[in-house]
């Protein structure tokens, strides 16, 4: 047994405030930085596309930040039930450490990894270096799972101070040999589109990485903070935090982000008021709901948390589905959202409601097909919050919004969007309809629709459903449902 320690990162690739390598640094020994790319199909649900690109960037950066401190990040791809105690048997450290999971396969994975180290006489030790409280901290008060999020979040508040964020380590000591014949390059790992490259665009819009993270937080706590409570609603105005990839691949960690919205507040660096912090932290508090719901329910990808949805009658109809996929549903809003996910890998969250109603609600496509859409093209989609937020919108979640409240996509527009600014961004081909018509240019006359360079149905395509006939069948359809239920 050699005088080192190995470090296994997941989804917590940064330095600081990172508990894992914290604490194999306080130890003085060498340390191996491991890094395996799971495809194995045994446990992790395989990363989409979006995704992958920016895992290639962050590992690219945490690499980097590992080399300046005189460290060395090595990359694997495989199973890591066999490839950690392959490392442990090539480099014999006398302890492993990482930060924990919290998906059923993820934590039989790291529980039967664990229990074969420590059978070896390898000292394994696991933080929590992703989370406010984890999930097996919180019960209810009649002993079993909160399903509300409002009693969950004060439950989680309740006698627990956030810790406020360690340093990163200056230096770190390399073992004499870190090589591996199993190691692999990140080239090797695929991660990034060939040809064509259709994260040009995305590239342009983010930088990943722990630096990126700490930038977003900044720029958010300067720009964006002052009036969250109210203008988070607003995909017209720089305000929302755009943290969620940077938390996704644990780039920055949740207690660095609390307190450092908490200190800006306080000491009054930014105008944001109280009441601007509470709304924003309880955001942070539906991440940490969905990955409670994540933990008691490992298949909320693909299982209504609400079993009486398992007879709802879904349509079928892969042109709709095609043409909400693509932006070109007739419908600015929906299509602007759509639009920019493409574009950019990244949807502005009120947005995200409107787009999951209309498809669920609009076109009764079965929410599980959208949810897979945004698991390949968002960038932040996570096992937990991607499925419970899609569930929450159903109305087959836990603390859902009730079926029946279905979003009139025009008027959503008109309230968010009020000038159009974000539909002309994402949707130019209507940048020169008024205001008045620019949420619903169907409702434009010829001379309006002329002058605007617009010809519905070439240019623009007319909605595809009508919006009083796609509520009043979805109503029925769920009226149908309560009563055989």
């Amino acid at each position: 047994m050699s005088d080192s320690i190995l470090v296994w990162f997941r989804n917590d690739l940064r330095l600081l405030d990172n508990p894992a390598v914290l604490d194999a640094h306080r130890s003085g020994q060498p340390i191996h930085f491991v890094y395996i790319f799971d495809d194995s199909g045994k446990h992790a649900r395989p990363l989409g596309g979006a995704q992958k690109w920016w895992l290639h960037q962050s590992l690219t950066r945490l690499s980097e930040d590992i080399s300046k401190r005189g460290g060395r990040l090595v990359l694997f791809r495989g199973d890591p039930e066999k490839i950690v105690p392959h490392l442990v048997s090539e480099w014999r450290p006398s302890k492993v450490v990482w930060n924990r999971r919290y998906h059923a396969a993820d934590i039989a994975c790291d529980t039967a990894i664990k229990a074969q180290l420590e059978a070896q006489g390898i000292a394994v030790k696991t933080f929590n270096g992703t989370l406010i409280r984890e999930p097996w901290t919180l019960v209810s008060k009649s002993g079993g799972a909160f399903k509300v999020f409002t009693p969950f979040w004060r439950a989680a508040r309740e006698n627990h101070d956030v810790p406020s964020p360690q340093a990163a380590p200056d230096a770190f000591a390399s073992p004499p040999n870190s090589s591996s014949n199993l190691s692999v390059s990140l080239a090797d790992l695929a991660l990034e589109p060939k040809k064509p490259n259709w994260a040009e665009s995305i590239a342009e819009a983010w930088v990943p990485g722990e630096a990126g993270a700490l930038a977003a937080l900044e720029t958010f706590i300067d720009h964006g903070f002052a009036g969250y409570a109210e203008n988070r609603n607003r995909p017209d105005m720089p305000s929302t935090s755009r943290l969620s990839p940077y938390l996704r691949f644990g780039e920055i960690s949740i207690n660095r982000v609390w307190h450092t919205s908490e200190m800006a507040v306080q000491s009054g660096r930014t105008k944001a008021s109280s009441e601007d912090l509470r709304v924003f932290q309880s955001e942070l508090g539906w991440r940490e709901f969905s990955y409670y719901l994540l933990y008691h329910q490992p298949d909320i990808s693909k299982i209504n948390v609400q079993r009486r949805f398992d007879e709802f009658p879904w349509q079928n109809d892969p042109a709709m589905y095609k043409a909400w996929c693509r932006g070109q549903t007739g419908y600015p809003i929906v299509d602007a959202g759509m639009r920019e996910l493409w574009q950019t890998g990244f949807m502005h969250n009120r947005v995200r409601m409107i787009v999951a109603s209309f498809l669920i609600k609009h076109l009764r496509i079965d929410w599980r097909q959208g949810e897979n859409w945004f698991w390949d093209t968002l960038l932040d989609a996570d096992p937990a919050s991607n499925p419970a937020s899609w569930q929450w919108v159903a109305g087959s979640g836990a603390d859902a919004a009730p079926f029946f409240r279905i979003f009139n996509p025009m008027l959503q527009g008109e309230k968010f969007d009020p000038k159009g600014d974000y539909v002309r961004h994402y949707v130019p081909e209507l940048a020169r309809l008024s205001n008045k018509y620019i949420q619903a240019p169907w409702t434009a006359g010829p001379l309006e629709l002329t002058a605007a360079g617009i010809k519905l149905g070439t240019t623009y395509p007319r909605p595809i459903v009508d919006h009083d006939a796609a509520r009043n069948s979805a109503l029925a359809a769920f009226k149908a449902l309560t009563v055989y239920t």
